[in-house]
């Protein structure tokens, strides 16, 4: 552990955006012993001069405008900064000089807000972290001067469209110069450590609170009559990320099983042929509150991945709410997946899938259902922020 340093968070979401995050639980988990400020990215120009009723842009403008002040005290040790200033646009330049100027004169505007908080807070020392911000943040290293800055890693945003236009040359470059990377699968530590040796991986933290006592746990009213073994999925629907033949074959291949698909489709599930299988229910989105009962009515769960760069490198925290019911859990392999192989079945491909169910639904007993879930429970964000402390003493002992 680490404790009594001044942390400063950056990264892409903002602190009042209502939605959770890998970083927002370990911002919440650095500041039980250490002082932290939270620093949402600053609005584009292009926002600034929108005549928009929105409450949170208008904050924005108005400490843009210094009529309100940026900094705001969350909580005992814990500060979140909405900039005085605004970013110009540099998505829409071409990969050159040009970008690189504006660029940089973003991440000068962000730095001097981030100064001016600094010095009121009276923060010295300051280890800096950077939830994968590519542009605005991409600098703050020299001008902030940090004791230690690190880079973190959660998805591999680089499949996106969006990131990938500047960022297949600003990432590499970023993991470069931090002095410490951090990742939460496997994969995207395997990757970050081409560009940095110093690249450790520090797991994932889950929110249980809706998946404890499963014996506590009712099933699902639409599945209570079904007398057949219930193989299920809840997530996003969508065809860039599960394989649609997967899903088709396990149902094909064994329709004394019932299939049911929670949550929403996109419009190539909409259109498969799956709607036509007997054996295949569609139930639809559900309320977060509402998921476990849906989990706890499945005999085996699945993860039918599709294999792309948007998947591969994934943290799966499905798979953990999954196991913290203690459900037998079909997957396919993926490098990231390597650190359930204990608890999981990992399919190769879509014939091993029934299979691997079939071995699923003959062996499950009590015994192994109470070891996934004292497996999955060890994921928590205390867990994961205490391997980021070990690689931060490690960097800063060398």
């Amino acid at each position: 552990m680490i404790s009594g340093k001044d942390i400063v968070i950056v990264g892409q979401q903002p602190w009042d955006v209502e939605i959770g995050s890998n970083c927002k639980n370990i911002a919440l988990e650095f500041a039980k012993h250490n002082r932290v400020l939270y620093v949402n990215s600053p609005i584009k120009r292009k926002e600034f001069l929108k005549n928009n009723a929105d409450n949170k842009l208008q904050f924005r403008k108005r400490v843009i405008k210094k009529e309100v002040p940026g900094l705001v005290e969350i909580d005992h040790n814990f500060w979140n900064l909405f900039p005085n200033c605004f970013s110009e646009s540099v998505h829409w330049l071409p990969d050159n000089f040009i970008f690189d100027i504006v660029n940089k004169i973003n991440s000068k505007r962000f730095a001097k807000t981030i100064k001016e908080a600094l010095k009121k807070l009276d923060f010295k020392d300051i280890i800096l972290f950077n939830d994968n911000d590519l542009h605005d943040s991409f600098h703050l290293k020299e001008l902030l001067k940090p004791k230690l800055s690190i880079y973190y890693s959660r998805d591999y945003i680089l499949a996106t469209e969006y990131w990938n236009k500047h960022g297949k040359k600003l990432e590499p470059l970023l993991i470069t110069k931090s002095d410490l990377v951090v990742s939460n699968s496997v994969y995207l530590t395997n990757y970050c450590k081409q560009y940095n040796p110093s690249s450790f991986y520090v797991g994932q933290g889950c929110d249980f609170d809706l998946f404890l006592h499963p014996e506590s746990i009712p099933k699902a009213e639409e599945l209570k009559e079904i007398q057949k073994p219930i193989i299920g999925y809840v997530g996003a629907i969508t065809s860039s990320r599960l394989d649609i033949e997967i899903i088709q074959q396990i149902a094909s291949n064994k329709p004394e099983w019932i299939v049911v698909l929670v949550g929403n489709e996109d419009e190539t599930f909409q259109k498969s042929n799956l709607h036509q299988q007997s054996n295949v229910l569609f139930l639809g989105s559900k309320k977060v509150d509402e998921l476990a009962k849906y989990i706890n009515s499945f005999d085996v769960c699945i993860n039918p991945q599709l294999l792309n760069q948007l998947t591969i490198g994934n943290y799966p925290r499905k798979i953990d709410e999954y196991l913290a019911l203690g459900k037998p859990v079909v997957a396919t392999q993926t490098e990231a997946m390597e650190v359930f192989k204990d608890y999981v079945f990992l399919a190769k491909d879509k014939e091993e899938y029934t299979t691997l169910i079939e071995q699923a639904l003959l062996t499950n007993t009590q015994q192994i259902a109470q070891a996934r879930i004292a497996f999955a429970l060890t994921h928590t964000w205390e867990n994961s922020v205490k391997e980021i402390y070990k690689a931060i003493n490690t960097k800063l002992k060398r």
